[in-house]
């Protein structure tokens, strides 16, 4: 029979491979990059000299970097303000009693499901100006409408941010979804007694219920707009110059196209960081409300 102990380094002995993989994949990447974020890494060049904190510092001079930060910022506190906003209306759309409900929630989910670089490329087309679907609706209504939408700063910019509420709003709105289920209908009979209509009913009862369902959902979302990389690469490359060039992307473009690779690395420190700031900033937000 095989001692306790011997069946406690017997079940280290069997998961110390995956422990090893896991760390040599996860760990180890993680502190490369921190360590070539010192180093003046230029492929081309064959340059690989310490640098110390010079990589940090050309952040701040680089006119590209500042645009792609300001764009970032832009993209994720639209983007999930509108995710909150219309997730929310979405689901209580899905939540109400209707003929083919079961199906419409399933059909919703379909942007969801499509890959991003899918919908980018789609959406490249359909902002054409002279093909495109977006301009030949509105044409319909305005003959001989004419919009650059992918070349010029402000369209643009609003191209990528709707394509990706498009895309994520549905699997938002289902989750928030699953939330408005737990609410008793006692509740709701309870208020319409008392004198209180529809939209009290919401303001008062069903958004206080959801709300901290509503902040946990926007942790991961928040994060996943920060890493967002697939999206602008197949719709705009970018573009015009920098305005759509989100942090993801352009520590890709550094990496492996101009292979300024601690450049890059310094970038992507700073990316980690701000996703620290942002996730701090929503659990502290969630707590307070919690409390």
């Amino acid at each position: 029979m095989i001692s306790r102990k011997s069946q406690h380094w017997i079940a280290w002995a069997l998961i110390l491979p995956v422990l090893m993989i896991r760390g040599f994949t996860t760990i180890y990447p993680i502190v490369r990059t921190f360590i070539n974020s010192f180093f003046d890494i230029r492929v081309l060049s064959g340059v690989n000299e310490f640098a110390g904190f010079n990589n940090y510092l050309n952040i701040f001079k680089d006119e590209k970097v500042i645009t792609t930060l300001k764009f970032t910022v832009m993209f994720v506190l639209i983007s999930m303000v509108l995710h909150v906003i219309f997730g929310v209306a979405l689901a209580m759309i899905l939540n109400m009693n209707f003929k083919g409900r079961r199906f419409l929630r399933t059909i919703v989910l379909i942007p969801w499901a499509m890959p991003a670089v899918v919908i980018g490329m789609a959406a490249k087309w359909a902002f054409n100006n002279d093909y495109g679907l977006v301009n030949d609706f509105v044409r319909w209504f305005v003959p001989g409408f004419q919009m650059n939408w992918l070349i010029n700063t402000g369209t643009a910019r609003a191209a990528v941010i709707a394509m990706d509420l498009w895309k994520d709003l549905p699997f938002f709105g289902i989750l928030v979804l699953s939330g408005l289920q737990f609410i008793s209908g006692d509740i709701y009979e309870a208020a319409r007694v008392d004198g209180a209509n529809g939209s009290q009913s919401f303001w008062h009862i069903t958004l206080p219920l959801i709300m901290k369902n509503v902040l946990t959902l926007c942790i991961p979302f928040t994060l996943w707009r920060l890493t967002a990389f697939d999206l602008v690469y197949s719709m705009t490359s970018g573009g015009p110059g920098e305005d759509t060039s989100l942090i993801a992307y352009r520590i890709t473009m550094e990496a492996f196209t101009n292979l300024n690779v601690g450049y890059a690395s310094a970038l992507a420190v700073l990316l980690f960081l701000v996703m620290a700031v942002f996730s701090y900033m929503n659990l502290k937000f969630m707590n307070r409300y919690n409390d």
